[in-house]
């Protein structure tokens, strides 16, 4: 099986939909806590128009909300990014404490082989999405790095367009 992961910021519609394809990908597990976004540029990743639009490109839906960082750990980075004045769409990485509270509430009693013999059978490729561009500053990236490191496989990331 070979581990993505996907923002959807800097992509647009026709580009993300087109990335996914471009890499094969049939499984996507969003993890997001709020399964949509505001304004018009992102509302095709909202869940019904995304499980839709996924659904006509052959590619399984995936929605694990118990992999989601709640509002009390997201408030850790809150706290973190208002502290050194960074905006959320500029984030470029995570913090420790933010990582530290994610790693103890959430992936200390997930089980990345139960989750594998959970996934719908035969799935090749399978994208982890949530909102964040770069993979570093989204809980994304520390889901995938666990799966993989057990897979004994690298973690793709999949960016946007420059």
């Amino acid at each position: 099986m070979k581990i993505l992961t996907i923002g959807v910021y800097g992509f647009d519609e026709t580009t993300f939909f087109q990335t996914l394809q471009t890499a094969g990908v049939d499984g996507f597990c969003d993890i997001r806590w709020r399964r949509g976004v505001r304004g018009a540029a992102y509302a095709f990743v909202n869940a019904g128009r995304l499980q839709k639009r996924l659904e006509t490109l052959g590619i399984r839906y995936l929605p694990r909300r118990d992999l989601a960082p709640p509002p009390d750990i997201r408030q850790h980075q809150l706290d973190v990014d208002k502290q050194e004045k960074i905006a959320k769409r500029q984030r470029s990485t995570l913090s420790v404490p933010f990582i530290t509270a994610y790693q103890e509430s959430i992936l200390s009693s997930f089980d990345p082989n139960l989750f594998l013999e959970e996934l719908p059978p035969g799935l090749q490729t399978l994208a982890f999405f949530c909102v964040e561009r770069e993979p570093a500053a989204c809980h994304r990236s520390l889901v995938a790095e666990k799966i993989g490191s057990v897979l004994g496989v690298p973690v793709e990331h999949l960016l946007p367009p420059p």
